[in-house]
């Protein structure tokens, strides 16, 4: 097993860099409907592997990313979360946003708000000033996150990537100062 970065630790989590052996369960997480219900689609396997390459460019140009998560119980990759440079224009933008996605059997644990909590403070150690926030309005599970780690509702927008109509195009908004 290649050795990896740990960046936090938390009472029952690491938040680590990416392995290779991340791949099989993230591809897997990614094209589970449960998981991926808030989005317009699952990912294929190429399609999470252009993902995984891209959380790898952004560690490498930024210091910071989306942080695999590891049990510490039993050492097993569940998802991640982390920091992204937001990729579409709004009029928050540019800004780095704080997410989560996690494999479905460790969802309504609070893993993703502990998590969470220990990312605010890798946000403030590299000097990032604000974060945000952000899911479809539907997608109530991420929005409590969002509120237990003490972010502030800004408002709505539509998701310029998403057709207008859809269900999942209006989003709420949150952010938080440091």
């Amino acid at each position: 097993m290649e050795k990896v970065m740990t960046y936090a630790e938390t009472e029952r989590l690491i938040l680590r860099g990416w392995r290779r052996e991340d791949l099989p369960v993230f591809a897997a997480m990614n094209m589970d409907a449960r998981v991926m219900r808030y989005f317009p689609a699952p990912l294929t396997e190429a399609e999470t592997e252009a993902f995984y390459d891209r959380i790898q460019e952004e560690f490498d140009g930024k210091g910071w990313g989306l942080y695999a998560v590891e049990l510490k119980a039993t050492g097993g990759f569940i998802g991640y979360v982390g920091l992204h440079e937001i990729g579409f224009e709004a009029d928050f933008t540019p800004g780095v946003e704080i997410g989560w996605r996690l494999a479905a059997d460790h969802h309504n644990r609070g893993y993703a708000t502990e998590a969470a909590k220990a990312v605010l403070g890798l946000a403030e150690s590299h000097g990032i000033e604000r974060l945000y926030s952000f899911t479809a309005e539907v997608n109530k599970p991420s929005e409590r996150v969002m509120q237990k780690i003490g972010m502030e509702k800004l408002g709505e927008f539509d998701h310029p990537k998403l057709t207008a109509g859809s269900t999942l195009c209006r989003h709420v908004l949150y952010g938080m100062k440091f």
